[in-house]
């Protein structure tokens, strides 16, 4: 598998923008990489992540795997950062932890899971390497003396946890020894996560066998995948010990059943029903249907489903949705209401947003559709309504700026458009289109006097933004 582009990008942004932050490894008052300069590297590199077309812009995966990973850093006495976690469009087996509190889990890792506390077993695995500074410790044992290699290499050796041929992509800056020597945490980390996300794992209420139940899988699978062994393996080698040491301290637990969740199951019923062909999927979810062969019928069910509205075989979609009628839960209701927007009727499929966001006012998914079919169905003012309140609590939020974008052009409204797409680049880190979107808006004249000074305001914070971004990576060459 080729590395992706967002591996490199980020190399280079690093190497770029924060070299010059970087502490002085070799001080002796600067024991480690500081929390500040972890929580700058995960971010630079997120952003190129978030740009890549891997990365899984899905709000009810995402709101899954970061329900999912609170759990576990609500259980750990040391997590005291703030964590995220996303998913990566890739069918390798892999998970890996990023600096910063990112960890990212590959749709291959949670198909390949066959239970949810094997998925919190790898989740509270890689947790613990943030917790436990295993990735400030790995950048700390680099040479002061190649400061700027230290920031190639910070990234080289991070992002290797989701591509193990990033390597080869950090030797090219001439530092091959130490990047190979580097790549993978040592064998003393790896059970020291083992240990702790095995403690996260028996306090979130998870299935603490759910671990050992994966790593030895994909111990006795090696023969099964290209280049020897599944990603995960690469990134995190197993040894015999390490198995051994997870089932002894398991074998001093007491036994626990824990049944999965539902959205655990319909998590990946949709990933399958949109990460591969329709057609495909559709034989597969009728076969596991006619056989009996799911954990849950009514996960195959809305993968059915799912897989028939990607074909549009909406006759046969909406039997099965009949069959989902008693089941109560968001993912179940979104995907009713988007029958109801595939059927071309904008003013009900609102309607429909609407009433199951009252029953569901945390679900993302619901207040997008609402946002999103308000818009369609020409009710921009009314789009606008809902989204500006939301935005000052969510203001990160990369989608509502760009809803709130559109919104603002169904209205005519020139100078608040080009604000709120200014907006959404900077969130997305493209400061130099930031610029040039509010250029456009003010060249426009089309704003009142409050309108016209907010966006010169933002407009000379961001040029000065970008020049320090520009002037890092020119001190460079």
């Amino acid at each position: 598998m080729k590395p992706r582009f967002w591996i490199l990008a980020a190399l280079l942004l690093v190497c770029g923008a924060y070299a010059q932050n970087l502490p002085d490894l070799g001080d002796s008052s600067s024991s480690a990489l500081s929390s500040i300069d972890e929580q700058r590297l995960g971010e630079s590199i997120m952003l190129d992540i978030r740009r890549d077309p891997a990365y899984l812009d899905d709000p009810e995966v995402a709101d899954y795997v970061n329900r999912l990973g609170g759990r576990l850093t609500t259980a750990s006495d040391s997590a005291r950062q703030s964590f995220e976690f996303f998913v990566v469009n890739d069918p390798q087996i892999n998970a890996f932890a990023l600096p910063g509190g990112y960890i990212g889990l590959n749709t291959g890792l949670l198909l390949a899971a066959q239970s949810e506390s094997e998925v919190a077993g790898v989740v509270g695995h890689e947790i613990a390497h943030v917790t436990q500074k295993h990735i400030a410790r790995m950048v700390n044992q680099q040479s002061a003396t190649q400061l700027v290699p230290l920031a190639a290499l910070a990234v080289a050796i991070l992002a290797a946890r989701s591509n193990s041929q990033v390597g080869e992509a950090a030797m090219a800056f001439g530092t091959a020894s130490a990047v190979q020597s580097q790549l993978n945490f040592t064998r003393a980390a790896e059970q020291e996560a083992d240990r702790v996300g095995l403690q996260l794992v028996t306090a979130a209420g998870f299935d603490p066998q759910g671990m050992a139940n994966f790593f030895g899988r994909l111990q006795r699978a090696t023969r099964a995948y290209d280049g020897g062994a599944p990603s995960y393996l690469r990134t995190h080698p197993l040894t015999t010990d390490r198995i051994a040491d997870i089932e002894n301290r398991i074998h001093n637990l007491p036994y626990r059943q824990v049944p999965d969740t539902l959205e655990f199951q319909l998590v990946r019923a949709k990933l399958r029903a949109t990460g591969h062909n329709a057609r495909e999927a559709i034989a597969f979810f009728e076969e596991g249907l006619r056989e009996k062969k799911y954990l849950s019928e009514a996960a195959g069910r809305y993968g059915l489903t799912v897989a028939f509205l990607r074909e549009k075989q909406f006759d046969k979609a909406k039997a099965q949705l009949k069959q989902l009628a008693a089941i109560e839960h968001p993912m179940v209701e979104s995907l009713k209401c988007r029958m109801v927007e595939s059927a071309g009727q904008g003013g009900a499929a609102a309607d429909c947003y609407r009433t199951a966001l009252g029953r569901y006012p945390d679900s993302r998914a619901l207040f997008y559709g609402l946002a999103d079919s308000l818009l369609k169905s020409g009710q921009a003012a009314a789009a606008l309504a809902l989204i500006e309140p939301r935005l000052r609590l969510q203001t990160a939020d990369l989608r509502l700026y760009r809803m709130k974008a559109e919104a603002h052009a169904a209205l005519g409204q020139v100078l608040p458009q080009y604000r709120a797409l200014a907006e959404a680049h900077v969130r997305s880190g493209q400061l130099a289109l930031a610029v040039e979107q509010l250029q456009i808006g003010l060249k426009s004249g089309k704003g009142d006097f409050y309108e016209m000074s907010a966006a010169e305001a933002r407009l000379r914070e961001l040029r000065k933004r970008l020049a320090e971004q520009l002037r890092s990576r020119e001190s460079l060459r």
